[in-house]
């Protein structure tokens, strides 16, 4: 069953410096029926004006996933972490017992756009921890390229749960297939672009399709594409 969610029907958080698009209930959003899709937690749409950002704030029990795609995204820690990623970089924080962190957009001059996701992790008590990776751009082109995964290597980030996040750049009429386990779920974020998945549920820019009951599926390049794929478990959570 794919089901899909259109951008625009997005609960949306607006004010003077932030524009958040979320894809699940979080903070002054809820919504009974979507918390959740197996262990994706959150799954915001952010824009941050320049020079703005979120203060020191805590996190526990969460795997953080930030992915820049456009500007400059700078991150402080009580672990004696900072670093400012951009497009090409993917950024992980394993909360576990308790993290202290500062996000904030790194220019003066422009806005910056990212996803962060939040995984529910798959062991509790977990030490903190932080990395972050760039992946060749290039490798994205007509490939589901994985950027986290659940054992990690050089250009793959380590996450504590039992999932892989691809991105692709998809290429107009080109096609991608896609084949899990049975008993998997497949999210789908399309961020720039247009898709069909399995011919016929389309997806916009910043649409999202939920897939359960599907472990295979084709992805068509309606035009040129820029989209991410999470395989995760099934499953209650």
């Amino acid at each position: 069953m794919i089901e899909l969610y259109p951008a625009g029907k997005r609960y949306t958080v607006k004010n003077d410096w932030l524009e958040s698009n979320l894809g699940f209930s979080f903070g002054e959003y809820y919504d009974s029926s979507n918390i959740q899709f197996g262990p994706l937690r959150v799954f915001n749409d952010d824009t941050v004006q320049a020079g703005k950002g979120f203060g020191i704030h805590p996190h526990r029990e969460a795997e953080i996933v930030s992915i820049v795609l456009k500007g400059q995204l700078k991150h402080e820690d009580n672990l004696g972490n900072a670093g400012i990623i951009s497009r090409g970089n993917i950024q992980r924080i394993s909360a576990g017992t308790g993290v202290l962190h500062s996000e904030f957009n790194a220019s003066n001059q422009e806005e910056v756009q990212f996803l962060q996701l939040w995984f529910l992790p798959n062991e509790k008590k977990l030490i903190p921890s932080y990395e972050d990776i760039s992946y060749d751009i290039e490798q994205l082109h007509n490939h589901l390229l994985p950027v986290i995964s659940r054992t990690g290597s050089d250009r793959v980030a380590k996450i504590h749960q039992d999932l892989t996040l691809y991105l692709s750049k998809l290429e107009d009429k080109k096609t991608l297939n896609f084949r899990q386990e049975a008993g998997r779920k497949i999210y789908v974020f399309n961020i720039e672009g247009e898709i069909s998945i399995n011919k016929d549920s389309i997806l916009k820019s910043r649409d999202a399709a939920r897939i359960t009951d599907t472990h295979e599926i084709t992805i068509h390049g309606n035009q040129d594409s820029f989209f991410l794929l999470i395989d995760l478990p099934g499953g209650e959570f």
